[in-house]
Parts: structure tokens; sequence; C-alpha cells
């Protein structure tokens, strides 16, 4: 079962968010705190949205999304941060459930693309959403600023 996730959730989110940066060999970059997690999902503005996979009452997987826009389409776009599941609830069809649900809240709110980034070195990842149709943007190079370079970029000259 998908459903969208609740303040309780919090904890469990942050304990997924911190698997998923496990299973990437990124743990060392988690400064994730549990009250701007909840801040950032359910404050005055929202800046994400999660839904949370369960198998029985267990909560087993996650998609962290929120919206983007494309000025090309003229139209928002879907765009998905964070998918996660267990790695014991690998292979269930949780992961293509979430990516369903996902896909559907596109449509239904009229997006003009759904997309995500994958770790290079991840194949089982990129073979599965190839699977369902995605295709991989070889045309582009995600660019990130952060920590002090974002603070010296955004420096007044």
């Amino acid at each position: 079962m998908i459903r969208s996730a609740t303040p309780a959730d919090i904890p469990t989110i942050t304990r997924l968010v911190r698997a998923l940066a496990e299973y990437e060999k990124l743990s060392h970059e988690v400064v994730l705190r549990e009250e701007d997690l909840h801040q950032h999902l359910f404050g005055p503005r929202p800046y994400a949205e999660v839904v949370l996979a369960e198998e029985g009452a267990q909560v087993v997987g996650m998609a962290l999304f929120f919206h983007n826009y494309s000025t090309f389409l003229g139209k928002p776009g879907l765009y998905l941060e964070d998918l996660f599941v267990l790695p014991e609830f690998r292979g269930h069809g949780h992961g293509k459930q979430l990516l369903k649900h996902l896909a559907k809240l596109a449509v239904e709110r009229d997006c003009g693309r759904f997309e995500w980034a994958v770790l290079d070195w991840n194949t089982p990842a990129i073979e599965f959403y190839k699977s369902l149709g995605a295709v991989p943007m070889h045309d582009w190079t995600v660019f990130r600023v952060a920590g002090d370079a974002l603070q010296r970029l955004a420096r007044p000259t």
C-alpha cells in the first residue's frame, strides 16, 4: 500500500533517509535534523512531499518529491529526490508502486515531466528505471553549489 506521510512519520522518514545514504555510501553527508524535516514537509510553506510504501503495518520504502517547472513545456514537473526501499523488501514491487503512484500524481497535476537522478554506479536501479520506460538524459550534466561555495556565490559583489 502507498500512502502520504504524516507528521507522525518524521522519525521513520529520517531513518529511511539515513538508510538510503548508507546504501549510497554517503552517510558522511547526512546532517538532516527531524525538526527541519518536519518544518519543510509540514510547515506553513512545504517544500516537498513524501509517500510511503507499507507491507502489512510496516513502512518499507519511501519517495520524497517536489515540483519544478519547465519553461519549454510551460508546465510544472515532478522531481523525485529520493526513492528507497529497505533491502529486505526489494523485489516485492514496492519501488514500482511508488513510481506508479508518483506518475499518477504527475498526470493528475498536469505535469509535463517526471524526473530523477541516479548514481552512475547503481546499475540495478538504472536497469529497473529503464524497464519502466525511463530514459537517461546523456546530454545533461548536473551541477551543484553547496556549503561554502553557495555562501560565496550568494555574497554581493
